[in-house]
């Protein structure tokens, strides 16, 4: 595959609930301190290379960013790469945080 789909964050909570998947969140350091889906990775220029070692090419991804918007270029490179299940979760965190729990870095 080398294209990515949309997913809501309904769909999301409903994916997260059924099998194990990776949160890629690509918003700044700032932003991700402040608040994230639990157990979501951070993704950035930085720990790409990580990424693509650690997780599997077979193992669902849900990139996330502000809005949604972001998060589709991402999920595209990301597909591009070889990732076979690539979301872009529509309306992004700010979205998530309105009617699902987050954590927050201890030190933010």
């Amino acid at each position: 595959m080398t294209d990515f789909h949309h997913i809501s964050v309904t769909d999301t909570v409903a994916m997260l609930a059924q099998q194990p998947v990776i949160i890629a969140d690509i918003r700044d350091e700032q932003s991700f301190a402040n608040g994230h889906i639990a157990g979501a990775y951070h993704l950035t220029n930085g720990s790409l290379n990580q990424f693509m070692q650690q997780i599997e090419f077979d193992q669902p991804v849900i990139v996330v960013c502000y809005h949604g918007n972001s998060s589709q270029g991402a999920a595209q490179y990301l597909a591009q790469q070889g990732f076979e299940k690539v979301y872009s979760m529509d309306g992004g965190f700010s979205e998530w945080q309105q009617s699902q729990p987050f954590e927050r870095d201890s030190d933010a």
